[in-house]
């Protein structure tokens, strides 16, 4: 489990950076997913015996990176979900994507639904069966010659949201060969990153807030993404 980087735990949570193309929860792929890790670590780490209890509260897609809370009881995971469902729980990305927006800043509302056989997710009209609401406040904070830095706040959570969203201005995610981000660089990993993770400790009620920078690899490398990550060092 050396592999794991944790940023904070106690008896109630453990927060952790999930590495991108590595599953939040075991799927058909039956590769080493994100959750079995987490038991794993803290099964050895306080020899317990059995499997560890852990509770999953958020996800994030298979090739999306960043900073994720999981539970350690029952009752933080209840209070935990709870969050996440009402919105307390505040998550924050970078995405870097391909061309531009044509506002600097706004909200993208959208209706998704999500074709299960070929894993992808359409924009579609309100009114079709099955169809999820899907909302997104978005800044863009850098451009460069073809592609833009922006900062992603989900209103929402669903599947591939952001991804399909931006591709669906006509500016896709940096490497999302799925929605058409592949166009500057093949096999690239997708540039999106969950940077920031807000949200109240389900037992002491303290607000808890975690930041990650993403990879220092391109397209991350082009902008001056220290500037926007708030993150205070202790002196």
């Amino acid at each position: 489990m050396e592999d794991l980087i944790v940023l904070y735990e106690d008896n109630h949570v453990i927060v952790v950076v999930k590495p991108q193309n590595i599953p939040t929860q075991a799927d058909k792929s039956e590769d080493l997913d994100l959750l079995t890790m987490v038991k794993n670590y803290v099964k050895q780490k306080y020899d317990k015996p059995g499997e560890a209890y852990i509770g999953l509260v958020q996800r994030l897609d298979r090739p999306t990176g960043g900073v994720m809370v999981f539970a350690r009881t029952s009752k933080a995971a209840a209070r935990l979900c709870e969050q996440h469902k009402t919105g307390e729980m505040e998550k924050k990305y970078l995405a870097v994507t391909v061309g531009h927006p044509r506002d600097r800043r706004g909200r993208l509302c959208n209706y998704l639904v999500k074709d299960e056989i070929n894993n992808i997710v359409r924009i579609v009209p309100a009114r079709i069966e099955g169809a999820k609401e899907a909302v997104l406040d978005y800044n863009v904070l850098e451009m460069r010659d073809k592609i833009s830095l922006i900062d992603v706040k989900l209103i929402t959570g669903r599947g591939h949201q952001a991804r399909v969203q931006l591709a669906g201005v006509g500016c896709p995610i940096f490497g999302d060969a799925k929605y058409g981000g592949d166009t500057l660089a093949k096999s690239s990993k997708l540039a999106l990153w969950a940077y920031s993770l807000r949200f109240i400790h389900p037992v002491t009620k303290e607000i808890m807030v975690f930041k990650v920078f993403p990879p220092e690899a391109s397209p991350w490398k082009y902008f001056a993404v220290e500037k926007y990550i708030n993150v205070v060092k202790p002196e």
